[in-house]
């Protein structure tokens, strides 16, 4: 069973200068395949020039939305200076175009809907967080404070929908608008004076590093609990494979020690020999078991399962919280083995 589908895109939407959101059709016997959470994320294989390239675009549709009954299933996709995928499907893909696209992942996601909700965005990573505040609105009862941050008024996705929301729910939804032309680039102390009246909501984080740092550095600042905020760090692939060469272990160990490790990957059941040192998918791979993964460094989640029996290592890890090693979650790309035998399950 692949673990991608060939999806058509049925739309191009052209929201600012440099960012399109495509929308796929799933079709209806795909349609629990492709069912998703608030703030998860697609990853593609993008069939560029130069090789097939993997992919993780966050959705900006919320799971509330349908379309002759359909729940919409839609990526934004901002181009990078000299980045292949992102400026390959901006110029290449048009409605009718097919993609190879795995099943929905990411834990950036909530888990009570009726809890106030403060999100800050920087850029693109409005995405994921669009997806989290037209769910909410939908579905919760919390209040909700958008803090966006842009370079300029141009470069605001999603603006005219989210004047849209803000007209439709003004008892319950607040946005503030950054733009580094008028304020510069927002610092610790204006996020953190952001953030009043909200200490009892769950925050929830996505944008460029330094913005994402000094989001979470006010909130740390304002009284907030580590547990209640969320971040999502987009993973560039460029810095990542060559990081990836360094961290990632490709040979096991001398010991010729292994661990029997049984995985249960959508209902399907596989066995596999894992030698020590070596990472769960590395081992997989091997033995021709094809799991999901993309970045390969541990910073995407695209390979996120759980623990049901026996303990594993990390080797490096970007994306799990504290709450989720806890609750057994792991990532195959960098999980190693630490006991005889192993149980693994994607759900």
């Amino acid at each position: 069973m692949s673990l991608y589908h060939a999806l058509t895109v049925v739309d191009v939407r052209h929201e600012t200068a440099d960012a399109c959101t495509f929308t796929f059709g799933v079709p209806t016997q795909l349609a629990d395949s492709y069912a998703y959470q608030a703030g998860q994320f697609l990853t593609l294989k993008v069939p560029h020039p130069e090789g097939e390239l993997l992919r993780c675009y966050s959705m900006c549709s919320a799971p509330t939305q349908t379309v002759n009954d359909q729940v919409q299933l839609s990526i934004t996709v901002k181009r990078v200076v000299d980045g292949r995928a992102s400026n390959y499907l901006c110029d290449n893909i048009t409605p009718g175009c097919r993609l190879e696209v795995m099943r929905p992942s990411g834990v950036f996601v909530v888990n009570d809907w009726q809890q106030d909700l403060l999100l800050f965005a920087g850029g693109s990573g409005i995405t994921p967080v669009f997806s989290i505040l037209k769910t909410a609105l939908a579905q919760g009862s919390g209040q909700i404070r958008l803090i966006y941050a842009n370079r300029d008024e141009r470069s605001i996705i999603f603006l005219h929908e989210l004047n849209q929301l803000r007209q439709q729910y003004p008892e319950r939804l607040e946005i503030v608008h950054l733009l580094d032309s008028l304020q510069g680039v927002p610092r610790i102390g204006l996020l953190q004076s952001l953030c009043y009246d909200m200490q009892s909501a769950r925050a929830f984080i996505c944008g460029p590093g330094p913005y994402m740092d000094a989001a979470e550095t006010a909130l740390h600042n304002a009284g907030f609990n580590a547990d209640t905020i969320h971040v999502e760090r987009f993973v560039s692939l460029d810095s990542a494979t060559a990081k990836r060469d360094e961290s990632r272990p490709q040979t096991p160990d001398a010991s010729g020690e292994h661990t029997t490790v049984t995985i249960d990957l959508y209902g399907t059941t596989h066995v596999i020999d894992c030698a020590s040192g070596e990472t769960v998918l590395n081992a997989a791979r091997e033995q021709g078991i094809e799991l999901p993964y993309s970045c390969e460094v541990g910073m995407c989640a695209s390979c996120m399962c759980e623990v049901t029996d026996g303990d594993v290592e990390l080797r490096h890890n970007d994306v799990l919280t504290e709450r989720d090693l806890n609750n057994g979650i792991t990532l195959t790309c960098q999980a190693v083995p630490k006991s005889k035998t192993l149980q693994l399950k994607y759900t």
